[in-house]
């Protein structure tokens, strides 16, 4: 045998291994299950399974970090939650290898809360705080609310001093228990206008401090991801009768509105910190399920930036790179307040003056949106992370931001 027919055997097959291991392109959703990964047929984008192993699972709502730094020889890692023995638990994953580990093993595990720079999670299980180190699996036990006390913690400040939440009534509970259905509760809960009370706690343990307190109902708290004196709630409800977005020192100060409702019908909504923590973004439509923007309050002066968009691009969420120059959204089904015809799609938007110019990266037509999607940029902004069921089961994915030139 001589060395050139060798040599024109060895790229043979060299031609044939990466013919074989060409992504295959596929209609997201069609087949179950899916490949490990492939490429959207209709927008050209490569999508990736980030986590093995069975479902479900589920990635954070959208403002709740979920993503830790690289420490030493610790790849970079993102906070997911899995089943296991019908409990939901905390895992890591590592970006690059897709390795998974267990955090938690314990009952009635609740809360989306990474420190990263202690490197931990924070989570309630019923009436108990703690804190678990998710290298070592150290755990802390930070708080423990009275019998009589109904309150759950749902964020962390800047420096890792304070966690924050909101206590609510014996009613409320009663509220939730017996109509545990979004659609059958909240309305009621709304109406009811009962006593809740938003609270600080020391992250290392100690004692609980009442900062603000409303017969109205406080939800959807967070921290500034910069000031870690700040902290915006907002007047939960059906969001046309509402002014909703609120931010308030925990350091005493009267809670500051940071958008005016002006037009009649008009919403505003899904609120998130900026990375930089200068503005708030939220969904606002004038009037609702008419005109669309993205718009961002600035926290120092109350300027607002608005973007608009169509009723097909509306998305139930929102989010932006981590240098603030590209945003994405989750899109909707016909179902959700902007009744598109064809908006079951991850988006990606790029402002353009005064509007966003968008890119669909996944086709979402087989995913039922009950489960809402929920888009994160990774910390590189190259990709971005969505949940869907579009397999029969809740899993998490990453679509990359450049399309695929397979």
């Amino acid at each position: 045998m001589n060395q050139k027919y060798l040599i024109g055997l060895l790229l043979l097959i060299t031609a044939v291994v990466v013919k074989a291991q060409k992504i295959p392109l596929i209609e997201t959703g069609s087949v179950t299950p899916m490949p490990d990964e492939w490429i959207d047929k209709d927008t050209g984008h490569k999508i990736t399974h980030l986590v093995s192993g069975d479902g479900d699972n589920q990635s954070f709502y959208f403002h709740n970090n979920p993503f830790l730094p690289a420490n030493g020889m610790i790849g970079e890692k993102m906070i997911f939650y899995r089943k296991v023995n019908n409990d939901l638990q905390i895992f890591s994953v590592d970006l690059k290898t897709r390795q998974t580990d267990q955090i938690t093993n314990k009952k009635r595990v609740s809360g989306e809360i990474v420190s990263t720079k202690g490197r931990e999670v924070y989570y309630q299980c019923g009436d108990s705080v703690f804190a678990t180190s998710i290298e070592n699996r150290l755990t802390r036990l930070i708080y423990v609310f009275a019998d009589s006390t109904r309150g759950h913690i749902t964020t962390l400040n800047a420096n890792e001093t304070l966690l924050a939440g909101a206590l609510n009534s014996a009613e409320e509970a009663q509220i939730l228990k017996q109509f545990p259905e979004k659609h059958d509760y909240f309305n009621r809960i709304y109406d009811a206008k009962l006593r809740r009370t938003l609270f600080v706690l020391p992250a290392q343990g100690g004692q609980l401090r009442k900062i603000y307190a409303e017969n109205a109902w406080l939800n959807h708290i967070q921290f500034s991801p910069k000031e870690a004196d700040i902290l915006m709630f907002c007047h939960e409800g059906p969001w046309h009768k509402v002014d909703r977005i609120w931010t308030v020192n925990v350091n005493g100060g009267k809670p500051v509105l940071m958008h005016k409702r002006t037009v009649d019908g008009e919403i505003a909504g899904h609120e998130f910190f900026s990375p930089d923590g200068k503005k708030i973004w939220f969904d606002l439509q004038m009037p609702r399920s008419v005109t669309f923007f993205l718009s961002g309050s600035n926290l120092a002066t109350g300027e607002e930036k608005r973007y608009e968009m169509t009723r097909n691009e509306w998305s139930i969420h929102f989010n932006i790179t981590p240098d603030q120059q590209i945003f994405a959204g989750d899109g909707g089904d016909s179902g959700q307040v902007a009744k598109a015809n064809d908006g079951m799609w991850i988006y990606l938007f790029r402002p353009e003056g005064d509007h966003f110019r968008s890119e669909r990266l996944v086709n979402m037509k087989h995913h039922n949106y009950k489960l809402e999607p929920n888009v994160h940029f990774l910390p590189d902004g190259k990709r971005i992370i969505f949940r869907a069921n579009f397999e029969g089961h809740s899993d998490i994915y990453t679509v990359e931001i450049k399309k695929s030139k397979n």
